[in-house]
């Protein structure tokens, strides 16, 4: 009678263990093939896996073949082997979605690793970092990680649209396990955001809590120091509402007399020479003296599409994109969009900066007729003691030129857009005996104009004499 037991249970594990593999070889695989994998020898799934390993996940060890794939993807990061992790990261959150790590490392490393040369990141492949975080965050709604991951990609990475690292902020802040060392960060995305009282809010409600936790714990360090630094956080934040007139501006009153007037002008002017195909010198004026100034540079499809919905849209903006386009995790970055983007460090009130993308044409394509080349700077990004200056909204800050206040709502910022040609920068057709040179009706040359990269920095003496 056991006997018959033993083998009927066993016919039944076994047509359960085919039906299931049937299932996910009929359904669930070539689903993710389609969706998910990428194109290449390094997509398929079977590029990263052995045949044991793909026995393990057809058979229904999600969990197990999960651990052992991400032990397997370690080997691909010490390699350098970058492409081959991808399909790796996919399917270990398919087949684990509790795998907050996979998610926050997967993050970091779309966002980050994939470069040029010059160590410039692929920006093409930010939508699928920002998906990946948000499928990750809806997944493990519990905690606050993904979150926090997600507003970071935003803040640090993206550098711009800081509403959206305060969304994403504001979310991993209400989750009970939030560290506390990380709670600060909302505080600084709310004065990059322009909301500089809810930046001051999130300060003091931190430090009242700190100062419980050490009346509570007296002889804690560590909770003396984060009570004293959060203080220091609050009373900084206060000093620098009024002395740069935000506070006045709030009231309505005049902000003479503030830090931020008279507005400066930048002064700011560029010149892009094409000296080589796919090589562009870049130079120009920054009127602003003090180290701390860096311009962004993006060169770009004119019109940079990609599919939504079935539809070809463009997502395009100034001096960036509409990163968040995708509902969905997709690996594959449009492989025929140029997206280049750059800092230009001032020196002496002038950049002089050369960009290569020769070497990369799989991340520089070219494949479009026209592209074009944008300047952009935006003071919420600025270091503090610039910021004390132009403050959070530029009110400190103008240009006879360039100045703009359409592009980002509620902020003054310097921009200035050119258009190029595909002629010009493969130095194609007429171009191929003359020098492309685009400038700003402003732009004039100097001795410094040199093609050379500036290397020294002149920083003024504070007794130096003023008449000088």
């Amino acid at each position: 009678m056991k006997s018959r037991i033993s083998t009927l249970a066993l016919g039944i594990l076994a047509v359960s263990f085919a039906g299931q593999a049937a299932l996910q070889r009929g359904l669930i695989f070539p689903k993710w093939r389609k969706d998910y994998s990428l194109v290449g020898s390094q997509g398929l799934v079977g590029g990263g896996m052995s045949p044991d390993q793909m026995l393990f996940a057809l058979a229904g060890f999600r969990e197990m073949i999960a651990g052992i794939l991400w032990v397997r993807a370690d080997s691909f990061f010490d390699s350098g082997n970058y492409d081959a992790i991808l399909p790796v990261i996919r399917l270990v959150t398919l087949l684990d979605p509790n795998q907050i790590d996979v998610y926050a490392t997967g993050m970091w490393h779309i966002g980050y690793n994939f470069t040029d040369e010059e160590q410039r990141s692929d920006r093409r492949y930010i939508p699928s970092a920002l998906a990946l975080g948000t499928e990750g965050a809806n997944k493990n709604p519990n905690t606050y990680e993904m979150f926090f991951e997600t507003g970071w990609m935003w803040y640090h990475k993206i550098d711009d649209d800081y509403d959206k690292a305060v969304e994403w902020f504001e979310k991993a802040h209400k989750k009970p396990d939030m560290i506390a060392a990380r709670k600060n960060l909302l505080g600084m995305a709310y004065q990059r955001a322009g909301r500089v009282e809810d930046g001051l809010g999130i300060y003091q409600s931190l430090y009242q809590a700190a100062a419980d936790n050490f009346a509570k714990n007296p002889k804690d360090y560590s909770a003396k120091q984060n009570r004293n630094t959060i203080e220091n956080n609050v009373d900084t934040t206060l000093v620098r509402m009024v002395q740069r007139g935000y506070i006045a501006g709030k009231e309505g009153r005049p902000l003479t007399g503030y830090d931020v007037a008279p507005p400066f002008d930048v002064g700011f002017s560029a010149k892009a020479t094409v000296i080589e195909p796919r090589v562009i010198r870049f130079e120009g004026t920054w009127n602003v003296l003090p180290v701390g100034t860096r311009v962004r540079v993006v060169l770009r499809d004119e019109e940079y599409t990609t599919d939504i919905d079935g539809k070809s849209v463009d997502i395009g903006r100034p001096a960036g994109l509409q990163w968040d386009h995708s509902n969905s995790v997709n690996l594959d970055p449009p492989r025929d969009r140029t997206y280049m983007q750059d800092q230009l460090f001032v020196r002496n009130r002038r950049f002089n900066r050369k960009v290569d993308m020769s070497k990369d044409p799989t991340m520089y394509p070219f494949t479009s007729e026209n592209y074009v080349l944008e300047f952009y700077y935006n003071p919420r990004s600025a270091p503090p003691h610039i910021q004390d200056k132009f403050s959070w909204n530029g009110e400190g800050m103008t240009d006879k030129n360039f100045l703009n206040t359409e592009i980002r709502k509620g902020q003054r910022v310097v921009f200035a857009r050119m258009k190029v040609s595909r002629d010009q920068i493969l130095r194609r057709g007429e171009w191929q005996d003359r020098t492309p040179v685009l400038k700003t009706v402003n732009f004039k040359e100097t001795q410094r104009s040199n093609n050379k990269d500036d290397v020294e920095v002149a920083i003024p003496s504070l007794l130096a004499d003023e008449k000088k």
